[in-house]
């Protein structure tokens, strides 16, 4: 019989790439998701084609909505949160309201779960901005880090606060948690709103020998693609050793400049650009990279996939199904 996994919030970017490895890895998958970010796109209709997985239209904000669920899961995964900088600057009581709301909800399911192995929680690399901005944090920045918070009256920390808190409540459970903390994880269906599929499309469309606009060139990042960091959510998934342990999720280096990620991707769209520095993007940190070492050494696991692999894989994708196709909204 097969291991039955539910995912939260699985049409999204990271819960979709996961389910689709987890259902060629033989599980049976259940997907819950408000599809509050768009509609359901063509590759999730190529995902249910698959079979042995069930797309659930729900609002877990609704605890009664869990009810409809059996109740007989081996693995959830909670990845649902409200996110994106422009929902936490316009809603940031949301954000946190909602966040450990659905949390709650979920840990409350989970615990009627019986024969539950394991329940993990996506936290955030945000939880090191106040450690970052007020201390002196050590980078790359192991999970041992201690944390502090950045004002509490500024919307940004709203999301921030809603994962430690949240991280706080899966530590107090009671129940067989693992949480992951995800740096920087790019690739298809990641939206536009963010460094890499930004500036592929702004190359896209743009006239060779353009000038760009880049803002926090100097700053420098780490960049997990995102085959390689759910085949590490599957291990950790399956490793013991894992248990009651919090993991940053991501790739330690080669830490590189934000101009150097632009200049991968003007070589992987075949244009020549010049680029125009522009003042650096608010509450954008300088620096960010995890300590993998833990993670690495309790999975025996190192991403494979190079930068220039990664976002040339992700290109290819945006060109066929986002770009060709006239936007399309991608989770």
């Amino acid at each position: 019989m097969r291991d039955k996994i539910l995912i939260t919030g699985g049409a999204g970017f990271i819960g979709f790439h996961l389910a689709s490895l987890l259902l060629d890895s033989g599980y049976d998958i259940t997907i819950i998701d408000n599809l509050s970010r768009g509609l359901i796109d063509t590759d999730i209709k190529d995902l249910e084609k698959k079979g042995n997985i069930r797309i659930l239209n729900l609002n877990i904000l609704d605890a009664n909505s869990l009810t409809k669920i059996p109740i007989d899961y081996k693995y959830i995964f909670h990845l649902a949160a409200i996110i994106g900088v422009s929902n936490v600057l316009s809603q940031p009581y949301n954000v946190l309201y909602d966040n450990i709301s659905m949390l709650g909800n979920v840990i409350n399911f989970a615990r009627r779960q019986k024969k539950l192995k394991r329940f993990l929680f996506a936290s955030t690399s945000e939880v090191y901005a106040g450690t970052l901005k007020f201390f002196s944090l050590k980078i790359p920045s192991p999970e041992s880090s201690y944390l502090a918070l950045t004002e509490l009256n500024h919307p940004r920390t709203s999301y921030m606060l809603s994962k430690i808190y949240g991280e706080a409540m899966c530590l107090h459970s009671g129940l067989p948690i693992t949480i992951f903390r995800p740096h920087n994880i790019y690739g298809p269906r990641m939206g536009l709103s963010h460094v890499i599929p930004e500036q592929l499309k702004k190359a896209e469309f743009s006239r060779n020998n353009d000038t760009i606009e880049v803002s926090s060139v100097d700053h420098t990042r780490t960049f997990c693609y995102i085959y390689d960091a759910i085949e590490m959510l599957v291990l950790m998934m399956k490793n013991n050793s894992c248990e009651g342990k919090t993991l940053n999720l991501g790739n330690q280096s080669p830490e590189v400049s934000i101009r150097r990620v632009v200049e991968i991707c003007h070589s992987v769209v075949g244009k020549n650009f010049q680029i125009k520095p522009i003042p650096d993007a608010p509450n954008s940190p300088t620096r960010r990279s995890p300590d993998m070492t833990k993670t690495y050494n309790l999975i025996n696991y190192t991403p494979s996939i190079s930068l220039q692999e990664g976002i040339s894989k992700t290109y290819n994708w945006y060109k066929l199904k986002v770009f060709l196709e006239g936007g399309l909204s991608a989770k």
